[in-house]
């Protein structure tokens, strides 16, 4: 029987009577790691799987005291970078062997994600929202590498998949409080039951803090409900979670300003609010020993309403004064009511970009799971099949207005006809899979897999017809490999494997070099996209070494290689900081090697090291525009060659983390992360100096009065290390006027935080 979770540990033990009293024999089998081939379940052990594995338990959050998931990976999990664009805590952009999961719409997003095998990369870009779950409601997550096809869309450079508690996995009561700088404090109440047949759990929790830097306060509240039943041949989950969050991401500011004061921001207001429900009902049957049936069905919904204060492109008009025109136009600005603009204080200096994304999706799937013998050898077929419906309403505005002596805008009221836009659009996504894995030999297994997505965007423009279209993707994705056991402590694993995403809605609004947009507020027509495909290929060794100082080491070392065909990427038009288009640019590659090492020594000290190599090139050269880079032309163009870096990924990255029980209930931890240089976005031919390298170390402890009460503390950069690890080029405009700043093309940086701590308590019944 395979296990229907991420991650679960499986101990056997055969107990024997004998004849004289309270004697007893126990014989202990291996324990092994079991992980999900699929989206939805079908467990098979680690050493099975053609790829490289991590995974991330309940105990791993709560040891490190980690804040989300996202903050998990960046510290602990090897080919883990951030991109901190929005300098919120819950907002990162996280990046996986150079490919990219975020929050923000207009990144190319290449892993995709499932929660409890329902797709959790949102409808219309694709993006991924860390604040929806409470982190304490997560029972495990597995970060599985390479183009998985049976994950479907976007695992492109590999797939996460999230487990939920249930009343059966965390049987238990407790309230956690925490708090300290930044004002920042987070409450959490659990609690799970079972009766062995029928089970609940729940998960509230409460985030809020007002955030090292100006203008920056953020709220979180979220919750996660189960109920659940259990058979002898089967388990039934019905979920229901929720979120609704504010979240300030005040971004990268101008190195001159950083350099007068890190705290400050450039423009602000900078808001996204969430509005979340999520009802699902997955559950799985063994029809008999060897065959499992598993499904779910859900419904999901999220209201996604964004506030950015800018910058204004607007000037009074050369050859008709009096009236707004766009900076190096001379054609009049039009409201939405086909009136000219006036140019008045009021309307210049700055603008507020609205939009509401309010979407909502409907899925099932299905699959079965034979593992019968097949020729006297083991052997496991998976076949399934899903399908998703997903709807979106986007609409967004730029208000005209004046900026404040802090760099805050007033709105006047006044909305620009050219960049309103109302589109409604209707995703259908259909998927067939299979994975099948054949074992030849006790030794040797051979993996095969497959997957055929077929995708039907359907646009319709509500307040024009330009963006109106209809546009298809086919595609069968394709992956074999195989391992191979020399003994315990040598596997081998290898493969090749495909994968594809197609164009979202948001970028097929956004491709046309001759109308750009401004993102995420205003869309443009439509030319085709094409779909990305990647092809990878991964070879490594693992293992694990027992009895090693009482206790066991785990290591892995790999080499892995990806090239992405018409990969889409983002192209600057030069008219504004965010303004642009959606373009196919040809070839990119991902390559690079893996070393990994876990130990556990006397069952008190542990130790982990991940080192990566990431060299993420472009293949294929273009032009790309790019006119705030102090190095392009006089078109504002650079000329990026082949095998120019792509901006934004460190090439080497090292993360170092221990905690050893001092005592039995005093535990003391640390971890190092080292991130080398990258480039900035807008120097995709790398002629400007990269941004610095960087290592920061944190602390945490935490000290067991009993079973019942905890202390922990948190120390996050003991060093206060001010470091950037995000950088890209924009116009600094008028805005920076008042502090003696002179408009100009420049530098802008994401900034790290200071030195910060916290300290909490954990009640347990």
């Amino acid at each position: 029987m395979s296990c229907s979770v991420v991650l679960c540990c499986v101990t056997a033990s055969v107990q024997a009577e004998e004849e004289q009293p309270a004697a007893e024999q126990v014989l202990e089998l291996e324990t092994f790691s079991v992980v999900n081939s699929t989206p939805l379940g079908a467990g098979i052990a680690v050493n099975k799987v053609t790829s490289n594995v991590q995974v991330m338990t309940a105990e791993d959050m709560t040891r490190t005291q980690s804040i989300s998931i996202a903050d998990y990976m960046n510290q602990y999990m090897g080919s883990v970078s951030v991109n901190d664009a929005q300098n919120n805590p819950l907002q990162p952009d996280i990046q996986y062997r150079g490919f990219t999961i975020s929050p923000l719409m207009g990144l190319p997003q290449g892993l995709s994600v499932y929660t409890n095998g329902i797709r959790f990369n949102e409808p219309f870009g694709d993006s991924v929202h860390w604040d929806l779950i409470p982190k304490g409601a997560v029972e495990s997550m597995s970060l599985q590498g390479g183009s998985n096809p049976a994950y479907g869309l976007n695992s492109l450079g590999g797939a996460i998949a999230i487990q939920t508690k249930t009343g059966f996995t965390a049987p238990e009561h407790s309230l956690t409080l925490s708090g300290g700088s930044w004002a920042r404090h987070n409450e959490e109440l659990t609690s799970g039951w079972n009766n062995g047949e029928f089970a609940y759990f729940l998960d509230l929790q409460y985030f809020h803090e007002d955030g090292w830097r100006d203008h920056s306060e953020s709220g979180v509240f979220n919750g996660l409900g189960t109920f659940s039943w259990r058979g002898d041949n089967g388990q039934l989950n019905l979920t229901l979670a929720g979120a609704d969050s504010n979240l300030i991401g005040n971004g990268a500011i101008p190195v001159e300003l950083e350099a007068i004061d890190r705290k400050a921001v450039f423009t602000y207001p900078d808001k996204t609010s969430n509005h979340f429900f999520l009802s699902a009902l997955d559950g799985n049957l063994w029809v008999n020993d060897e065959t499992e049936l598993a499904g779910n069905i859900y419904y999901r919904s999220n209201r996604i309403d964004s506030l950015n204060g800018d910058g204004s492109e607007f000037e009074e008009c050369d050859d008709e004064p009096g009236f707004l025109c766009e900076e190096g136009d001379d054609e009049i600005v039009e409201d939405i009511y086909g009136n000219p603009i006036r140019a008045t204080e009021a309307v210049e200096g700055g603008t507020l970009n609205t939009s509401e994304t309010d979407q909502w999706s409907f899925g099932l799937a299905l699959q079965s799971a034979f593992n019968q013998r097949l020729w006297r050898h083991e052997n496991q077929f998976v076949i399934g099949g899903s399908y998703d419906l997903s709807r979106v309403a986007y609409s967004a505005d730029t208000e005209l207005g004046s900026l404040t002596d802090d760099r805050g805008v007033d709105g006047s009221g006044i909305l620009v006809d050219e960049s309103r836009v109302r589109l409604d659009t209707t995703t259908n996504s259909f998927g067939l899979f299979f994975t099948e894995v054949f074992n030849v030999t006790e030794e040797l297994a051979v993996n095969v897999a497959g997957r055929y997505n077929h995708v039907e965007i359907d646009m319709q423009d509500r307040y024009g017809s330009t963006l109106t279209g209809k546009h298809k993707f086919d595609r069968f994705n394709p992956a074999a490999g195989l391992t191979y056991a020399f003994m315990p402590e040598i596997n081998f694993y290898g493969g090749y494997s495909e994968s594809s995403r197609v164009p979202t809605p948001m970028e097929l609004s956004c491709a046309d070099p001759d109308d750009p947009c401004k993102l995420p507020n205003a869309f443009i027509a439509d030319p085709p996209l094409e779909q990305v495909v990647a092809k990878s290929w991964e070879v490594g060794f693992r293992g694990n070494f027992s009895n090693v100082l009482d206790g066991g080491v785990q290591w892995n070392l790999g080499y892995f290689n990806t090239t992405n065909h018409n990969d889409i990427i983002f192209q600057s038009a030069g008219t504004a900081n965010s303004a642009g288009y959606f373009d196919n640019v040809g070839k990119t590659r991902r390559q690079g090697v893996e070393l990994g090492l876990s130990s556990s020594f006397f069952d008190r000290w542990r130790m982990a090291l991940n080192y990566s190599y990431i060299n993420a090139v472009f293949l294929t050269p273009y032009a790309s525009h790019s006119p705030s880079n102090p190095y392009a032309d006089a078109n504002g163009d650079i000329q990026v060659q082949s095998g120019s870096h792509i901006p934004g990924i460190p090439e080497h990255i090292v993360k170092f983390s221990s905690d050893v029980d001092i005592v039995a209930s005093w535990t003391f931890g640390f971890n190092v992360l080292f991130n080398a240089e990258q480039f900035l976005r807008g120097d995709e031919a790398n002629l400007d100096s990269p941004l610095s390298s960087f290592a920061v170390v944190n602390l945490q402890t935490e000290y067991r009065f009993n079973e019942h009460f905890t202390i922990f503390g948190r120390l996050d950069n003991l060093f206060n290390k001010k470091y950037n690890n995000f950088g890209t080029y924009g116009e600094t405009g008028d805005v920076l006027e008042g502090i003696g700043i002179a408009d100009q093309d420049t530098r802008f940086v994401g900034v790290s935080a200071p030195r910060a701590g916290w300290v909490g308590i954990k009640l347990t019944l």
